[in-house]
């Protein structure tokens, strides 16, 4: 039997208002030790803010976190999964969109979030074609 995203997704998903600043935001982050917040708006996902986001937009532009919205920032046009798709359908849309986290979706609205790290917990035999979208994500990064 194969397993589906309902069966590995956390059903706590830590979500941010649009008009939350960064800093409250961030330190959102660092208190629960996460990687994301899923935007929310009228129970609509408007975006996903990510700690990448807020290094490469807020940081390192020296913008002021306690001025910039999370709207501003945040990546807005949010890739989903449905939550009885297969696992195996997970990891393949994360390599092909080189994404770490998604938000799970029911009828459009937002149930919970599967990462990669999820994945590998529950389906070692993933960790081969995971550790490519890691890998890669480690080779941009180095820097020269």
């Amino acid at each position: 039997m194969n397993m589906q995203v309902k069966d590995v997704m956390k059903t706590q998903v830590v979500i941010a208002r649009p008009d939350a600043n960064i800093r409250e935001a961030a330190k959102i982050m660092t208190d629960l030790d996460i990687g994301c917040l899923v935007v929310l708006d009228k129970d609509k996902i408007v975006g996903i803010l990510s700690e990448t986001d807020v290094l490469k937009k807020i940081v390192a532009q020296g913008a002021d976190p306690e001025k910039t919205k999370v709207e501003d920032i945040m990546t807005k046009d949010v890739v989903t999964i449905d939550m009885d798709k297969n696992i195996e359908d997970v990891a393949e849309m994360m390599v092909e969109k080189k994404l770490k986290r998604l938000p799970v979706v029911n009828d459009g609205k937002l149930v919970g979030i599967i990462t990669a790290t999820d994945l590998i917990s529950y389906e070692p035999k993933m960790i081969e074609a995971l550790s490519q979208l890691f890998m890669l994500k480690q080779q941009q990064t180095v820097a020269g």
